[in-house]
Formats: C-alpha cells, structure tokens, sequence
C-alpha cells in the first residue's frame, strides 16, 4: 500500500511516456505517417481503438492519487459504533482443504477486536466440526436467488443485523491478514458517510504462478483494482462499475435494506447496484485480500463467461454499457489479426493519430498486466532477480492473457450459462 501512495505520478508518466515514445519517436518503424488522415488500411485496423473507453477510466484511475494509510488522518474524529464484525467466508462446502485454509488463517482474528466473529457459511448437507459453521438448510427457499445468494440470505437473517453490524464478504480461497482487518475496523470506525467498501484482491495466495497463463491473466484484475475501482471507490463512491463479490464489506443497514434475494448470476454486482438505489455509498478499504487464479482453461472461461452473462443480464443500463464495451474487445482481437494479416499484402501506413491512440490502449494493458504481476510479486517478497524475469515473461504472456478472456466472452455469447457455475480452485 506504501508503494501505491506514491505510485501515481509515476504511473502517469510511464503511460503518457510510453505511448509518445511509440507513436513519435518510433512511430515510422511501425508505419505511421502524417500525410494523411485516412486510408483503406483504417477501415480493418478501426477495432483497435474499441478499448479505448475501458484505457482511459483505466487512466484517470491510476493516474489520481492512490488512497492509502499515509493520506488518512482520524485525529480528533469520535468513532462510529461497531457492535460485531462478521468475517465470513462462505462457501458450498465440497472443498474442504479450501475451507480449512481459510479457517486457520483467521481463527486468530477473533483476538485482535471484540467484535470480530469468524464464521463460515456452507450449504447443506456440509457441515465442518470444530470451527464457527452456519449451515444453510435444504428446507430454506426465497423468491429469486439460488446457491450462494441464497445461503446468504438465510445468514441475513438468521444473525438480524443492525445498523452497527458489519459483515465482511470472502470467498472460500480468500485470506485476509491482520493488517488489512485493522484498516477495515478504521473504515468502519471513521469513514461515516460510507456503507460499504472494498479494497485489492491479490492472486498469490496459493499456487501461484504454478500456471503462468492464468496468473498474468488475473494480474489485469489487479490492475483493475488499482485504476479502475481505485477511482470508483476513491472518487465516485458509487458502484458505477459494479463490486467483486469477495472482499465486500456491509453494512447491516444496507444488508437488510438490499437483503440477498436478487436472482442473478452475479449477485455481487446487483447488490451493489440495488444498494446504490437505496442512496447508501461505497469507499475504499485501505487493505487487501489474497485469492488464487482457475487452475484449469475449463474454470478460467467458465468463471469469465458467468461474469460476462451475469453483468449483462442485469436490469440496469450501466451494465448493459459496460458489457458492450466487454463484447467490443472481440472486434478488437479480430482487427489486430485482421491487421497481421493483411499487412504483409497491403504496405498501408498508419495515420499517427490513430497509431497514437492504439499505442496508448497498448501501453495501458500492458502496464496494468505488469503492474499487476509487480504488486503481487512484492507482496509475496519474490527474489528481485525472480521478479525481473516474470515482468519480462508478462509481456508476452499478455497476448495470450487477451485472446482467452476474449475466447471466454464469445463462449459466453455462443453459449451463454443456464446456472451458476462453481468451479474448482
């Protein structure tokens, strides 16, 4: 996180650096010329300027001060009210080494507040001995959600939340260290205008880098954490961008008022915008949480592909926008194929303004990816030696990093899911 503060102006420069030394300095080697605006060769290389939206919110996210332990100051501020804090990790039940992981790295928790309470939710008939287990029963049914919606909202309103609850949302594979549970005591302590909040969610925590595919593809998701969602949660305070269903701190204020009876097959995403509904806002956690990535191609594009169909069958128009802009990165696959191709036959140069802003898509992918694998590299402590090889082999990782997600979304286009999938980690 100290890394992070100081991170921005240095973020913004490798970026605005990077993309003018592509498109000026060796703009002629990659074809591109200024004595035209437009040619035929434009037409197939157009998809390369659809991520443009996504780099730029990308952008402004990183490019903004990071917020961070070092720009907070609670002096002189009376704390807000916590009567309990709910760690709960929540899970169906089959993976029990999963669970038992979870477990004895939190169990100490309990020790460091008098309002933390550790508890893990399953769904019967799995039931764990010797740890604080709530068992969703078969008998219980609402209206609209299934699995683990469902199994929270049995939760909900088994404990009857107050408005001094909180309960911290983690999946089964998630690991939080006492750091991170101190700053979200803070959060709930300080920050009174907010409901809920998340923080990063790192992927280093078990078997990691054990496939390198999987890994650097999920370190764009910690990039994403620090631009993207750092700007939501640190400027906006509103879900314009959805949440991620692990590490998602309520409220029981907003827990009662949204209740887990939403129907989806992303209900992290609905509840976080039926709660923004409800006037309640979200801010950042100055913490993290350690995951691990799919350990197999069939878990890696199920779970993109019920995230993709999930967000895009939500009933809200941000949603459907953003999943637009998701499918959007299909045609830009095609057209950098498309421009491979082709540019052995037709020897076309590039206007610079379009090479400059393709440069610019490229520079920010490839530094999210590489900032993503950096960050989870030194939080693991990685040998620097060790560290320097794998942002080397990020680079080229990335292509194939772009062409599964890509794979995923037309999986889920093709043959979108009829239910939930759970996959194995």
């Amino acid at each position: 996180m100290a890394v992070l503060s100081e991170a921005w102006l240095f973020n913004m420069a490798v970026i605005l650096g990077g993309t003018y030394l592509k498109a000026f300095r060796f703009g002629e080697i990659q074809g591109y010329q200024d004595y035209e605006l437009w040619n035929v060769a434009c037409w197939w290389k157009l998809g390369l300027l659809m991520p443009l939206p996504y780099t730029l919110i990308c952008f402004f996210g990183i490019a903004l001060p990071f917020r961070t332990p070092k720009l907070l100051n609670f002096e002189n501020v009376k704390k807000r009210r916590l009567d309990n804090l709910y760690i709960l990790t929540v899970t169906k039940g089959d993976n029990r080494e999963a669970v038992h992981r979870a477990w004895n790295a939190h169990k100490h928790l309990e020790r460091m507040h008098p309002a933390v309470r550790v508890h893990v939710l399953t769904d019967e008939p799995y039931f764990f001995d010797g740890i604080n287990c709530y068992t969703c029963p078969k008998s219980f049914s609402t209206a609209h959600s299934k699995y683990k919606a469902r199994a929270l909202e049995w939760y909900r309103q088994t404990m009857r939340f107050t408005e001094f609850d909180w309960v911290l949302h983690l999946d089964e594979e998630s690991v939080i260290d006492d750091e991170s549970v101190k700053r979200i005591i803070d959060f709930i302590h300080y920050e009174k205008e907010f409901h809920f909040g998340q923080g990063i969610i790192l992927y280093n925590q078990y078997k990691y880098w054990s496939n390198w595919f999987f890994t650097v593809a999920d370190a764009l998701r910690v990039g994403d954490d620090i631009s993207r969602f750092a700007l939501q949660y640190t400027y906006f305070h509103r879900p314009i961008f959805g949440a991620h269903g692990s590490f998602l701190l309520n409220n029981g204020l907003v827990e009662n008022a949204v209740t887990w009876d939403l129907g989806s097959l992303t209900e992290d995403y609905q509840f976080a915008m039926k709660a923004w509904d409800f006037g309640f806002r979200c801010g950042k956690i100055c913490g993290i949480i350690r995951e691990q990535s799919p350990l197999d191609l069939v878990g890696f594009m199920k779970q993109r592909r019920r995230w993709y169909v999930g967000v895009r069958r939500l009933p809200m128009l941000l949603p459907k926008i953003w999943t637009f802009f998701w499918s959007l990165g299909l045609l830009s696959l095609a057209s950098f194929v498309t421009s491979l191709i082709l540019g052995f036959k037709f020897k076309m140069g590039t206007p610079r303004w379009m090479g400059a802003l393709t440069d610019f898509n490229f520079v920010t992918f490839l530094y999210l990816y590489i900032v993503g694998v950096f960050l989870q590299d030194l939080d693991k402590r990685v040998n620097p030696f060790l560290m320097l090889a794998r942002l080397i082999i990020t680079v080229p990782l990335t292509i194939v990093a772009s062409f599964l997600e890509g794979a995923s979304v037309f999986y889920g286009i093709i043959l979108p899911p009829s239910d939930f999938d759970v996959i194995k980690k």
